[in-house]
């Protein structure tokens, strides 16, 4: 598949964009790699082998070029654009302002967290990397060799945290010295050199001795320099414990609580300042809440059957297929595609999340990626809406959806954690509907999920902007009946570690619920599912105040069955 490109536009504003996805999408291979499959197409031939720069001067020019991109953008007059091209204008306008608004807090920003660091994310690029011709399979070898001066560049940049007392806490900097010991503690039967020679076997355009070079070099450059840079960041991690002065929220650093507030704003996409936030959290909580006692009062048989559902235990693409069946009641119909469910390897499975999903090219969409934790139970109801969350109608379906939608290619370069992850968090309520249970115990069970998020939500927000200790944590949770001290504490160090990571989840559901009743007000009886999910899919990630700007212009009521 092929997304139009406007390279020969001339339109200037086209071509400002163009040359700006250019620059941003070939600054580091990988990001280059994952996001185009033929970037000659794209006007994009030669470029430089990099995992990019964690260096001052790297940042300082990354600063400059936001600074000079808004400036750019503010030449053109946005109100000559047509409506689409407004739609990008605002949003890219949205992304600047806020990367800029954090450009002096950079020693705040953290490479190196347990579920979202470059550490635990790498490995996993490494073993998705996509051998499509021979040239990609030098490209990547030549990326694992500069494996190592990548790392020092970490380490450097951690060293400059902890000079300026903002490094990690004891607990997170075990937690990462765990986890590098993890990734190297099987040097001869590493899955990278496994999944690799995997792959170069299915390339039958190699000859068998072109395949055994490859493989030799491959297993040489994964034990001679990616498993020593993560060695050598163990070791200086080590060096590192005490260094920090913080073990709690980023409320007790000093500028902790304006890095805390662009980190949110950045993670949901949400205009709701914090308080307002955390009200509106609270609200929607109290809500769920009271309709499941309702629920439970018109129905008390539902108190035993929540606790004792199974479904038939079923393989993911089954379960994926059946998926795709079940939603074209309320979501447009998917282009045709391709996937394949993975487990993550046993050594990273503590450290990941229980599932996720390995977004595609933009030019060619017809095949996908989802990894899920091998341990997981198949019968359980969490495993059905894992992967509804992860494949249909969640990542999966919003990824290829968006891109059939025609945007501007910038539009997926631009990151909105909080369209993404609350649309995967959205469509897995909804999904409770269609794993085959009683439609009052779907309601419940989805009620339920809904108020525990919401919790974990109102700790994040607690612990960064409120500044709660450990008891604080404690003791809110045991209002709602949860006392084991050791799941909290894991809980409570996790959000310490991952601030604003559960916001991005619950806030973004949040505003999509919220999207969703105020068009079913809008539109009354011309309202329909299908049609405001394909607008909000057309819009495409954005903050949610461009989306809600935006919809009535996507809305077409006869996007609905008739």
């Amino acid at each position: 598949m092929q997304t139009d490109f406007v390279a020969g536009s001339t339109s200037s504003f086209d071509a400002f964009l163009d040359d700006f996805f250019r620059a941003e999408v070939s600054s580091n291979t990988i990001n280059l790699h994952f996001s185009l499959s033929h970037p000659e197409n794209y006007g994009i031939t030669e470029t430089p082998i990099t995992l990019g720069s964690l260096s001052e001067e790297a940042l300082a020019a990354s600063h400059a070029s936001l600074e000079n991109t808004l400036a750019a953008l503010a030449k053109y007059d946005r109100d000559a654009l047509p409506p689409s091209g407004q739609l990008t204008y605002d949003v890219l306008q949205d992304y600047l302002k806020t990367e800029l608004s954090a450009s002096d807090l950079t020693l705040y920003d953290e490479p190196l967290r347990p579920t979202t660091g470059i550490q635990s994310q790498l490995p996993v690029l490494y073993e998705e990397y996509r051998f499509r011709q021979p040239a990609d399979v030098e490209d990547y070898l030549a990326l694992l060799a500069l494996t190592g001066d990548y790392f020092d560049q970490i380490i450097r940049f951690e060293q400059q945290k902890a000079q300026a007392g903002l490094f990690m806490s004891d607990y997170a900097c075990n937690t990462l010295i765990s986890q590098c010991n993890a990734f190297t503690a099987d040097p001869d039967q590493h899955y990278l050199i496994q999944t690799f020679d995997h792959k170069i076997d299915a390339m039958s355009e190699l000859m068998e001795e072109q395949k055994t070079l490859y493989k030799e070099k491959n297993a040489a450059l994964v034990r001679e320099h990616v498993l020593p840079a993560y060695t050598h960041l163990a070791a200086a991690l080590t060096e590192l414990l005490g260094s920090g002065k913080n073990d709690m929220g980023l409320c007790y650093f000093a500028d902790g609580k304006d890095y805390y507030r662009y980190l949110v704003c950045h993670n949901t996409g949400s205009a709701s300042d914090l308080p307002a936030l955390q009200d509106r959290i609270l609200e929607k909580r109290q809500s769920d809440l009271q309709q499941a006692a309702a629920l439970l009062s018109e129905n008390p048989q539902l108190k035993a059957s929540q606790t004792t559902v199974r479904l038939p235990a079923a393989d993911p693409i089954a379960t994926l297929n059946g998926l795709q069946e079940a939603m074209r009641a309320n979501f447009p119909a998917p282009p045709e595609t391709t996937f394949t469910v993975s487990s993550i390897d046993e050594c990273m499975e503590d450290y990941m999340a229980p599932a996720f999903y390995i977004t595609s090219p933009i030019d060619d969409y017809a095949q996908n990626s989802i990894f899920i934790n091998a341990s997981t139970d198949t019968s359980s109801l969490r495993y059905f809406t894992t992967l509804a969350h992860e494949g249909f109608p969640g990542h999966l379906y919003q990824t290829v959806m968006s891109y059939e939608a025609g945007l501007h290619p910038v539009r997926f370069l631009l990151n909105y954690p909080g369209y993404v992850e609350g649309w995967a968090t959205y469509v897995e309520m909804i999904s409770y509907h269609y794993a085959g249970l009683d439609d009052d115990l779907a309601s419940l069970l989805s009620l339920n999920q809904s108020a525990l998020l919401s919790l974990y939500a109102s700790t994040d927000l607690g612990i960064h902007y409120d500044g709660w200790s450990f008891s604080d944590t404690t003791a809110f949770w045991k209002d709602f009946g949860i006392t084991d001290q050791t799941a909290l504490r894991e809980i409570y160090e996790l959000i310490v570690e991952e601030p604003a990571h559960y916001l991005k989840y619950y806030v973004g559901y949040m505003e999509f619920v919220d999207l969703k009743e105020k068009a079913q007000e809008t539109y009354g009886s011309a309202y329909s599912d299908i049609a405001f999910h394909k607008a909000l899919l057309s819009i495409g990630p954005a903050p949610f105040s461009i989306i809600e700007t935006y919809l009535d212009n996507y809305y077409l009521p006869d996007a609905a069955p008739q």
